[in-house]
């Protein structure tokens, strides 16, 4: 017998708003006997009972219409099936009776699954639904086919569709990372509206994620907070159903941080139906991976179900001696304790091991010609080395706690090792001998361990007649960190004897003074609510009071010791809804992040805490029922204390009073039938309290665009697409890069019902740009490709 899941497992299954889609047939050109009429507009359906997407399935090839069902909101239903002559409406009535659902046929003979507002099943379910953050329905993307989704909760952890959001939030769902080809951390935030990427090497743990003029140093995973010590950029994407990017100041769900934005990456969960899924990859460059996913009930009931993601890539690039080995094993757990309690277990383990990685170089000759190498001509020391290993354990409870209430409680724990030696280039280069440039090397080997504490409540208010939501909570953690201080013997030759012979560097020598140790705890308390003051007026009004404190302790110096009490980082949005398609909204926040206790002034003294506000407001609209999201944002930071990297003094420059001004403009979804698209442009600029701009190595302008689109009648089995990446000219004085743009295409084809076998070709154009560029340079990546295969049942 199916297991019937409870309302709260329903909830934290994280079920989506769906679309049943189907094409309806129309009458009939020629005339028929009134009885062939009937059969006609009755026929006969033979369809047995299951769960409610099969049978859907069924009944859709029964009826000749094709049907697109997912587990959005079919997800733990079942159905007595259908046998006899019915009609389309009447069969689909009856495949839904008693499930909270009904099927509406649009204007253009298609059929829509909602859910049915005007049953108390519905009416239960939406209210369970609600009740845990950030799994209400329309949040889970998996086997949705969509680049945009119908909830998410990163920027006030209430469960809020796009148009009641009051921030710029882009979604990335499990399609588009699919699609794209988006296997970590960086391919994800590049493909990001808004978010700028610079990475100084390939192979080490230094790209600069940019966001509105600050680095994003705000990482989540389920909503909960994550240090940006624990090597963010090394997650990877297979074992997530999506990635939540909220752009503008987040404090108030992250805590301490910047105004850039905050990455929440959100589990993949268990399903209620077994399913397998295979993986083989393989490009140029000699690269090749496979993975393999599996999820579904552990016993008959269906009360226990596990899922199983292992995931293994061996990379090479563009360079010689390059070479990086990853491996990734995730496993989770759900358990119906009872109809109203749900325990979740689950584990992560993750290592990236590379070898000789490479980082930016100068740019220029002492005589000020440019030295000219391409992206293969560099030759990096075999001993360059970093291993990385990542490891989370989790456990949570959550518990329905009355009939508009609910709970959770997250305990989780993180480790992050990594040994690493790498090394940069300095000096002043002759362009004739090759001499004058140094050799820089660091040995780096530390331990990080992080327990965190997540607890909440939420669920909805009765106010002077209207209905509200409200969710409180707590956050608690700890982080600690040790690794050895290292410096270079005094016996080692820094000199390079030949610039275009950096790999012929002997390997050095290091000298351990001891242990550096790092200690630091934050602990806050949220709230955030959502007030309906009209029917089209919600007020968004929400706040975080944070403890924080660092220990820092050096060998032979005295300890570095850092507090801030009762910080309070406010939240205010309001969203006006015009009519079903267009709202208005406006937000405001604080900014506050201590700095980093090597932020120091020219002076040797640490920089105060950045402090701030953040000011946002835009129109957004949800066009075909929520399956095409659109938003056009402006927004104001003003900033005190911004620390800026001075790559001529090797120090920190201050900026007391930084102003960060733009707009956004966004697009995702669905524009027709197996058309799916996401673009999104932006274009900001930091000035500082003289009106000069600041921070030239960003862009003031940038575009991402990508689309696919699925071939129609007998080429359906081929899905073709591509997109275009753009940004402006960056830099200043000699140290600049003109605009460029890269394009990427794609295509996927349906070998059988269960294999397809996808192309992604990135950079068609070989475009030689530089993916770093700051009086130091590293090259992109020229024109690759990757062939990939997938097996699921």
């Amino acid at each position: 017998m199916r297991h019937t899941p409870s309302p709260l497992a329903r909830a934290i299954r994280g079920t989506r708003l769906a679309l049943l889609a189907g094409i309806g047939l129309g009458p009939l050109a020629l005339p028929l006997p009134a009885i062939a009429a009937e059969q006609a507009a009755h026929p006969h359906f033979s369809v047995p009972s299951g769960s409610l997407d099969q049978v859907l399935g069924q009944f859709g090839r029964q009826a000749g219409i094709p049907l697109s069902a997912n587990s959005a909101l079919t997800t733990g239903k079942s159905s007595p099936g259908l046998n006899g002559q019915y009609s389309v409406e009447d069969g689909l009535a009856r495949i839904l009776a008693n499930t909270g659902l009904r099927a509406t046929r649009q204007a253009d003979g298609s059929y829509q699954l909602q859910l049915d507002k005007a049953s108390s099943t519905a009416q239960t379910l939406q209210l369970d639904a609600t009740a845990i953050s950030g799994k209400a329905p329309g949040s889970t993307t998996e086997g949705t086919g969509s680049y945009t989704t119908w909830s998410a909760s990163s920027a006030t952890r209430l469960n809020l569709s796009p148009q009641e959001t009051p921030q710029s939030v882009t979604v990335l769902t499990r399609q588009r990372m699919d699609d794209q080809k988006l296997d970590n951390m960086i391919d994800v935030l590049g493909a990001t509206a808004g978010v700028i990427v610079q990475n100084a090497s390939v192979g080490a743990d230094s790209p600069d994620f940019m966001a509105r003029g600050s680095i994003i140093n705000n990482f989540q995973i389920d909503g909960v907070p994550t240090s940006s010590l624990l090597s963010n950029d090394l997650h990877s994407t297979a074992i997530y159903d999506r990635v939540e990017v909220v752009r503008g100041a987040t404090g108030m769900m992250s805590g301490l941080g910047t105004p850039s934005a905050t990455v929440n990456l959100i589990r993949k969960r268990p399903t209620y139906d077994p399913q397998v899924g295979f993986t083989a990859e393989a490009g140029n460059w000699e690269r090749y991976g496979s993975g393999m996913d599996v999820s579904g009930p552990l016993n008959e009931s269906g009360n226990i179900r596990g899922r199983l993601v292992v995931d293994y890539k061996h990379q090479h690039a563009w360079v010689d001696r390059y070479e990086q080995e990853s491996f990734v094993l995730y496993g989770i757990s759900e358990i119906d304790l009872s109809d109203t309690t749900l325990l979740t277990l689950g584990f992560s383990h993750l290592t990236r091991d590379s070898n000789s990685q490479f980082r930016a170089t100068p740019l220029f000759f002492s005589n000020g010609q440019k030295v000219g190498f391409g992206a293969s001509d560099y030759k990096w020391p075999k001993w360059n080395h970093y291993d990385q290993e990542l490891n989370n354990a989790f456990v949570s409870l959550e518990q329905q706690l009355g009939s508009s209430w609910s709970g959770k409680v997250e305990l989780n724990y993180t480790q992050n090792e990594y040994d690493a030696l790498l090394t940069n280039i300095r000096g002043s280069i002759d362009q004739a001998t090759g001499t004058g440039a140094t050799l820089w090397p660091g040995r780096w080997i530390s331990n990080s361990e992080q327990l965190s504490l997540d607890a909440y409540a939420t669920g909805a208010f009765s106010l002077f007649g209207r209905e509200h939501e409200l969710i409180s909570g707590v956050t608690l953690s700890d982080l600690w960190a040790k690794g050895p201080a290292y410096g270079l013997s005094p016996s080692y030759d820094r000199n390079i004897p030949n610039f275009l012979d950096i790999g012929a560097m002997p390997k050095p020598d290091f000298i351990d003074y001891g242990n550096n140790v790092r200690n630091e705890f934050q602990y806050s308390a949220f709230a955030s609510s959502r007030f309906q003051l009209t029917d089209s007026t919600d007020l968004l009004l929400g706040g975080r009071v944070i403890d924080w404190r660092r220990i820092m302790e050096y060998p032979g110096a005295a300890d570095v010791r850092s507090r801030e009490s009762g910080v309070f980082i406010p939240y205010v949005g309001i969203v006006q809804t015009l009519d079903d398609t267009w709202s208005l909204y406006a937000s405001y926040t604080k900014i506050f992040q201590p700095q980093e206790d090597y932020v120091i002034e020219y002076n040797g003294t640490p920089l105060e805490p950045e402090e701030g506000t953040s000011y946002e407001a835009g129109i957004k609209a949800s066009f075909k029922d929520g399956r095409l999201t659109s938003s056009l944002s402006v927004f104001k930071n003003e900033q005190e204390n911004l620390a800026i990297w001075n790559n001529d003094t090797l120090i920190y420059d201050v900026s007391d009073a930084a102003t960060t001004k733009g707009v956004e403009l966004e697009l995702n979804g669905e524009l027709a039938e197996g058309w799916q698209l996401t673009s999104g442009y932006s274009y900001s600029v930091t000035t500082d309290k003289d009106n000069n701009r600041i921070l030239s190595r960003l862009p003031r302008h940038n575009l991402k665009t990508f689309t696919t689109y699925r071939l129609p009648g007998a080429l359906s089995k081929l899905t073709v697409g591509g997109g275009v990446n753009w940004q402006s000219r960056i830099g200043e004085d000699q140290y600049w890069q003109e605009s460029y743009a890269l394009v990427n295409l794609m295509a996927r084809y349906a070998i059988t019902d269960n294999l397809s076998g996808s192309v992604n070709l990135n950079n068609v154009f070989d475009k030689e740009y530089y993916s770093y560029v700051y009086a130091y340079g590293l090259h992109g990546a020229p024109r690759n490709f990757m062939f990939s295969l997938k097996y699921s049942y």
